[in-house]
């Protein structure tokens, strides 16, 4: 009983620990987030962190492995191999754009870890081992598509992803500088339906024949 105990308090320290961590990596970027920081906002302190996650590099790659985690599963859940080709890049669009809209922290350790060039997720098995079932999953939708005349045969399903996810982290990471270079609101729920819109009707329109 007191082993399930300590082991149910250990979760809960280290679970309190990453989250604190990631809003810590969020918000300052690897370069400028600090294990003391992250000690302070975790209630804990930084002998606990380097018990759980090793030293700094190694927390910033747990936060990356959870946050991929995150949007691998949810990916998943959409059950694309289910739906009729056209319906189911709709929904891989929508969730994509709308998955950056609710969880900007993923943009925000994206750009921080793309300043490092990759260093930290080059060391990830796990990530790099979740691309597989996403691109298997698209390579059904693309080919459902092409074999019934839906869609143009010979799409490359990495391109296609890359250009879905583009579409909408350009516009949500370069907002700001979009917003005043343009003069118009781009977060407004009006502007972000329009853009969703529009993403929709780019990506369906290269796959049509």
């Amino acid at each position: 009983m007191t082993e399930t105990i300590i082991r149910r308090d250990s979760k809960k320290t280290a679970e309190r620990i990453l989250q604190a961590a990631t809003d810590e990596f969020t918000e300052k970027g690897f370069g400028g987030a600090r294990v003391d920081a992250v000690a302070l906002r975790a209630n804990s302190n930084k002998r606990m962190i380097y018990h759980y996650f090793g030293n700094k590099d190694q927390l910033f790659l747990a936060v990356l492995e959870q946050a991929y985690a995150k949007i691998r599963t949810q990916e998943h859940e959409l059950h694309l191999e289910d739906i009729e080709p056209e319906q189911a890049v709709r929904t891989l669009v929508r969730f994509t754009f709308n998955y950056f809209v609710e969880n900007p922290e993923f943009i925000h350790l994206l750009n921080s870890e793309n300043l490092h060039k990759a260093a930290h997720i080059k060391e990830s098995k796990k990530i790099l081992a979740m691309r597989s079932p996403l691109i298997e999953k698209i390579t059904d939708v693309l080919n459902r598509g092409g074999t019934s005349g839906l869609f143009r045969t010979g799409v490359d399903p990495t391109q296609f992803y890359i250009t879905v996810a583009s579409l909408g982290y350009f516009y949500l990471s370069n907002s700001y500088t979009l917003e005043t270079v343009f003069g118009r609101s781009l977060m407004e729920e009006k502007a972000l339906n329009e853009r969703l819109s529009h993403c929709e009707e780019v990506v369906l329109g290269y796959l049509r024949p």
